[in-house]
């Protein structure tokens, strides 16, 4: 089974840490964030995990070449230009691309209890994507109809509303947060070739864009504990929660 880590991005939300270091090797729990969402991913069957790179590429080169996971790594290189989550995806063509078994697509900075296993059985086979959602706080949802297939985003601070469906009403959606993983259908590459996407393009635009045509689910487990390691200022709370859900899986 494939899977794709974004390890690509800048990190600003952590800097200074990230002033001399990719956001994928900061540490939480003595061990970088890669180290944490690879282990889990072969944990759950993944055999074949390609690698985003950008900011302190070598570095992350560097890591993944010093510690045997077991299992091949590859690294997808973008050190000629940061392609943001569509760009990194279709970048990853020729690795992703081959078979019609879904792949897993994992924000580096995103720890976890979900299990992964779980979530791969929630995929319909008509599925165009999967995407993990979860009830947190915050400011922008995706919206969902009761089927849990996707129809639309809001930012609920400025009443913004993006949907294909121009009379769509969002007080009739179910509103959930983006959890930063999905499984997604190797079909992908040819609607993006379709859409004619760019080089660079964020994947929620995409998403937006084709759930009109292709069928994009929701999937939000009853339970989960998922922590954000993206902004330094809740560095120390997610070292507590994670090191809870290590406890609980001990």
């Amino acid at each position: 089974m494939k899977a794709l880590v974004f390890a690509a991005g800048l990190g600003t939300r952590l800097k200074p840490l990230t002033d001399s270091m990719p956001k994928a090797l900061v540490p939480v729990c003595g061990e970088p964030l890669l180290y944490h969402v690879l282990t889990r991913l072969r944990a759950a069957g993944y055999d074949e995990i390609a690698v985003n790179v950008h900011h302190f590429a070598d570095q992350i080169r560097n890591y993944l070449s010093e510690n045997d996971f077991g299992i091949p790594i590859l690294v997808s290189d973008e050190t000629d230009l940061l392609r943001e989550t569509g760009g990194g995806i279709r970048h990853a063509r020729p690795f992703l691309e081959g078979g019609d078994a879904p792949f897993l697509v994992h924000n580096v900075d995103i720890l976890s209890d979900l299990d992964l296993g779980w979530f791969r059985r929630q995929t319909r086979p008509e599925a165009l994507a999967t995407l993990l959602v979860s009830e947190r706080k915050t400011q922008r949802y995706f919206l969902f109809d009761r089927d849990m297939r996707l129809v639309g985003w809001t930012n609920i601070a400025t009443g913004e509303v993006r949907s294909p469906y121009p009379d769509l009403d969002p007080a009739q959606c179910r509103r959930y947060a983006f959890a930063g993983i999905h499984n997604i259908s190797p079909r992908i590459f040819g609607v993006f070739d379709g859409y004619g996407c760019p080089e660079r393009f964020p994947i929620v635009d995409f998403y937006l864009r084709a759930c009109a045509e292709h069928p994009i689910y929701g999937v939000r487990p009853r339970q989960l504990t998922l922590v954000d390691v993206g902004k330094l200022e809740t560095l120390g709370e997610a070292e507590r929660i994670f090191q809870q859900i290590k406890d609980q899986q001990i």
